[in-house]
């Protein structure tokens, strides 16, 4: 997805049942999403790089914590073998049936 954003959000698109039309990508809407979905873009947005968001369980969290470096593996650096394996079984049961292979 990194590689070829515009590709993936193309594929999403069709996949959610949105595909964008001819002249969408002509004018550069495609380009226009992955722009504003970036990950700088939505870092450094004012809701997501300060104030704190109160989460179930009573322990507030600040909204920049949501986001670490962005890049790709950064994962092992924060996550435990057994917490990754824990996370890919949670994802794998609630994405079961979505026709997503793992």
């Amino acid at each position: 997805m990194r590689a070829e954003p515009v590709k993936h959000v193309k594929m999403l698109a069709k996949f959610l049942g949105v595909p964008f039309t001819e002249e969408e990508m002509r004018c550069g809407v495609v380009e226009g999403v992955v722009h504003l979905c970036s990950f700088d873009k939505l870092r450094s947005m004012p809701v997501n790089s300060s104030g704190v968001t109160d989460r179930i369980g009573g322990v507030p969290m600040e909204n920049s914590s949501y986001f670490r470096a962005g890049k790709v593996g950064d994962w092992a650096n924060h996550l435990t073998e057994e917490m990754s394996k824990k996370l890919d079984a949670i994802v794998e049961e609630k994405l079961r049936g979505s026709g997503l292979t793992f």
